[in-house]
């Protein structure tokens, strides 16, 4: 009655932890949640509160007092970028009206693959390093303005991290509407032109509700432009003339809007102007009198213009010579008089929006030398009146956008693509030379010590291009990852962020089918390989290799698929928990680390060497959680390769006496789920020196071949014709 009590309370207790578990996850990811183990003076200096979070964003003010100083944001919230655990790297940044980000916090992560034995202080002082990062240069550039610091071990996870920061900024930035990254909410209701309306009016009346924007610099303002530069070159060749006079006079006017356009040009240029406009496209007008011209002297057919150019948000648009036409003059009688009319075509491609702000910029030029010149740039702003506009319903704001979110996540693993080709081939070319030494085995493996030394060889190349280099080791994680991700809704997105481990992981699923789980294991492990080099310098030093006696080693072989299934079950649970148990597997310290890491994983490492050293992959035989996952489905193999007598095993027990790992039974027959493939056995099944059935078919041979050729025997019978006589 007691033991029944014990065991009910205990499996009480496990519902209660296991739950609690499932429910910390579950609440663990919002902002909300991270905010109050951060300091406000973290994110924006001199802050000491923050605000109720926002309905419509999630964001909250970072508070100054009374002031709001910048906005705080959970990068998860808007973009849904995975590492290497199929989730997301949980990122608080706070932004400021400027759209620079004034802080970043790396706050929570699932990567213990690259992460565990990486210094915090590293992966703290990285993700912090994105502090001052302007958003508007990013935009501009299109997310490439800067560089990225990256951490041995941890290439995709600070790639991760970037892309999860950048975009994430991007969308609070335009969603409330900072850094002139204009959204729908940050200018109200979203607009459309009412193209129904086009009464003709008159000059004045346009210049009056600002259909026709102005800007005006006289030679004044220019000289003293350029003074403020302070360069000594542009001041000593100020604009001649007095300071008064006009330098440019330019006006702007959105000509595609029907009121305005039959206004300024009138009934037929206007239908000229809708004829030469392609669908979805819109023109502006460009009058300018004074002593600069807005298109230049230097302008020539098939160029561009260079001295203007529109912005609208985080686009702009140059105008090319098919871009333009030259307008004879206005229909308006009210006008002034222009010494340059010029009418401009947006395309389509430059997502113009008619009925929100944007700015004509121009550039003004000075020559300061020869041939070189300096710049300085006004804008003239321009807003098409709300007469024209109709209202529209304002949409919910996009936090995270399926179709926007799947672009970006292909665009970041083909990035990672396209800077590992290099890497790509390396491997691609491994396992083509691995694939035809499998197929052509007999072959490869008839010259004993040819075949060692190209072992060795591969081995070597595995352990330092595919280990120490790449960081291309596989691991138990990865499946756990994968069946979470087939049970929480799976994408590519995670797995195809590392290129090489997607690459391996492939082969390995197409080698279960032929050849079972050895082709990884014996081959492109880069602990394996470390292992059985280490076991080779240990023989070349006279180490005694020890064998353990059939009936223990045979019983020992469960031990790692029951580590296997508790990491397996594990992972139904909280798959962290089991990423952080999946240190069974000393991968990350020996290969991805360097055994740069704290001194009980090194320690752990060392040992499991050491016990190489005596037990030749001593770990591979006994421990390896993947080695036993992927011994389950190599159970399905269609083919068996490896070449066996009828005599192997009854009464030759050769083979089964040299197996580097006893995959070999007594009576012959090779284990497949511990069989690494090593090909040692096929080298012995043509050794004239070691396998008892190919020397006894050489013996053979030897006598039929005497016998063909009648040499005579070594000792001839006494009546034989050769005999000696005394």
């Amino acid at each position: 009655m007691i033991v029944k009590r014990a065991i009910h309370n205990w499996l009480r207790a496990m519902v209660v932890i296991l739950a609690g578990i499932v429910a910390g996850e579950a609440n663990a990811e919002s902002l909300a949640n991270f905010l109050p183990d951060l300091s406000p003076a973290d994110l924006a200096e001199g802050a000491d509160a923050f605000g109720p979070i926002r309905e419509d964003v999630p964001v909250a003010p970072v508070l100054k007092g009374s002031e709001t100083v910048a906005y705080a944001f959970l990068t998860s919230d808007f973009v849904g970028t995975t590492g290497y655990s199929g989730k997301p790297i949980h990122v608080v940044a706070a932004i400021d009206t400027d759209a620079v980000l004034t802080g970043v916090k790396l706050v929570k992560h699932s990567e213990p693959i690259v992460l565990i034995g990486i210094p915090e202080s590293k992966m703290v002082k990285v993700t912090e390093g994105y502090t001052g990062l302007d958003l508007k240069a990013e935009v501009a550039a299109g997310g490439t303005a800067h560089d990225l610091d990256i951490i041995s071990g941890a290439t995709v996870t600070i790639m991760v991290i970037d892309d999860s920061l950048v975009r994430a900024g991007i969308k609070v930035a335009r969603g409330l509407g900072l850094g002139g990254l204009s959204a729908a909410q940050a200018d109200g209701p979203k607009r459309e032109v009412d193209m129904s309306k086009d009464e003709v009016s008159d000059w004045t009346t346009l210049s009056g509700d600002g259909s026709i924007r102005r800007m005006t610099l006289d030679i004044g303002q220019i000289n003293a432009a350029f003074e403020a530069t302070g360069d000594p070159r542009a001041i000593k060749r100020p604009e001649k003339g007095a300071p008064e006079d006009t330098f440019i006079d330019m006006h702007v006017a959105l000509v595609s809007v029907p009121a305005i356009g039959r206004t300024l040009l009138g009934e037929a240029e206007y239908q000229n102007m809708l004829n030469w406009l392609d669908e979805g496209e819109q023109a502006i007008l460009v009058m300018g009198r004074g002593t600069y011209s807005f298109k230049g002297s230097g302008y020539v057919r098939g160029g561009i213009f260079d001295r203007i150019h529109l912005i609208q948000g985080d686009t702009s648009a140059r105008f090319f010579d098919k871009q333009h036409r030259r307008v004879g003059g206005l229909a308006t009688s009210d006008s002034p008089s222009f010494t340059e009319t010029d009418l401009f075509k947006i395309p389509v491609e430059a997502d113009f929006d008619p009925a929100a702000p944007f700015r004509v910029q121009l550039l003004v030029q000075r020559a300061v030398g020869a041939v070189e010149k300096t710049f300085l740039t006004f804008d003239l702003d321009y807003k098409l009146p709300q007469d024209y506009l109709l209202p529209v319903a304002a949409p919910a704001p996009v936090l995270n956008d399926v179709d926007d979110e799947a672009a970006a996540k292909s665009q970041l693993w083909k990035r990672i693509w396209k800077d590992k080709t290099v890497e790509i081939g390396i491997l691609g070319a491994m396992l083509l030379v691995l694939t035809a030494t499998f197929f052509f085995q007999f072959q490869a493996t008839v010259n004993a010590r040819v075949f060692f030394w190209f072992r060795m060889g591969f081995l070597t190349f595995t352990l330092f291009f595919l280990g120490w280099y790449a960081n291309a080791q596989l691991s138990v994680v990865n499946l756990l990852a994968l069946v979470n991700s087939l049970r929480s809704g799976f994408t590519w997105d995670a797995f195809l962020m590392d290129p090489l481990v997607f690459i391996q992981w492939f082969a390995v699923a197409a080698a279960l089918v032929f050849w079972g789980r050895g082709a990884y294991c014996g081959w492109l492990c880069p602990f394996g390989a470390l292992q059985e080099l280490t076991n080779r310098i240990a023989r070349a030093f006279k180490v005694p290799q020890w064998t353990l006696p059939w009936g223990l080693h045979e019983r020992l072989w469960p031990i790692k698929y029951m580590i296997f299934f508790g990491l397996f079950g594990i992972s139904i649970v909280s798959l962290s928990t089991a990423e952080h148990y999946a240190e069974v597997e000393p991968f990350k310290t020996a290969i991805i680390l360097k055994f740069v890491r704290d001194w009980p994983f090194v320690v752990f490492a060392v040992a499991i060497i050491v016990a190489n050293l005596f037990v030749e992959r001593f770990y591979c035989r006994y421990v390896c959680p993947l080695g036993g996952a992927l011994a389950i489905p190599a159970r399905i193999r269609m083919f068996d390769w490896l070449r066996r007598y009828k005599e192997c095993g009854n009464p030759c027990q050769t083979c089964a006496n040299e197996c580097p790992v006893q995959a070999i039974h007594p009576t012959g027959e090779i284990n497949p789920n511990e069989c690494v493939d090593c090909l040692h056995c096929q080298v012995l099944y043509q050794s004239t020196d070691k396998c008892p059935v190919v020397i006894r078919k050489l013996k053979r041979r030897e006598k039929i071949g005497a016998a063909d050729l009648n040499i005579p025997p070594k000792n001839p019978p006494a009546n034989h014709p050769n005999a000696k006589t005394s």
